[in-house]
């Protein structure tokens, strides 16, 4: 078996924007599963519901920190309240402590691995930050990273249809080629991977 995982950073999204309801949408009909990577301080009590969805559908929920700033630059102490805070918002909805990071900015130093206690991830990017960028070039960048055991990191930022339609794209493709998609914790389970590696920073698991 070969295994994908989609992870997607920036939700839940503010009132008024369906983005990460949609991308579950899809990937509902599809039946499978995904991470996402939350900024804790998005989530509201009007939002939760999407959160709620998610993680019954078998998804995720992982720590983004609670407001992306360049943790990098900052002291352990701070580092550690932008974590905990997160955490503890995505523990208040879910029952279930995140098991993964996710740098903002995919910048990191050894603070952060002091003061966080959790693999970090990468992922293979697309450019889906950058609104210039169109689907058919997120679809092109997303198959040149496609191999056994790669996450792919995606956005569900407010707005960001663009990654939507790459998506409703790539999965029929890597479907029929013999992929599956799974969730992070099941990727590093199916591939035999301990991701509790020092300083990690995973994108390939193989």
């Amino acid at each position: 078996m070969k295994y994908l995982c989609l992870s997607f950073d920036d939700g839940p999204n503010f009132n008024g924007d369906n983005t990460m309801n949609d991308m579950l949408d899809y990937l509902e009909s599809e039946n499978i599963t995904a991470s996402f990577f939350l900024i804790g301080n998005k989530i509201n009590p009007q939002n939760r519901k999407v959160i709620e969805r998610a993680f019954k559908m078998g998804c995720d929920i992982q720590n983004h920190s609670w407001n992306h700033p360049a943790m990098a630059k900052m002291p352990e102490k701070a580092i550690r309240d932008e974590f905990q805070k997160c955490d503890d918002a995505i523990y208040e909805i879910t029952g279930v402590r995140p098991q993964f990071f996710r740098p903002p900015y995919i910048s990191v130093s050894d603070q952060m691995y002091n003061a966080i206690p959790l693999p970090f991830i990468c992922g293979h990017g697309c450019k889906d930050w950058e609104p210039e960028v169109s689907a058919e070039e997120r679809l092109k960048l997303m198959l040149e990273g496609t191999k056994d055991g790669t996450i792919f990191l995606l956005h569900v930022s407010d707005g960001n249809s663009p990654t939507l339609q790459a998506v409703k794209k790539f999965v029929p493709m890597m479907k029929a080629r013999g992929y599956t998609f799974v969730n992070l914790p099941d990727l590093f389970k199916l591939e035999g991977v301990n991701p509790n590696m020092p300083k990690s920073l995973w994108t390939f698991l193989k």
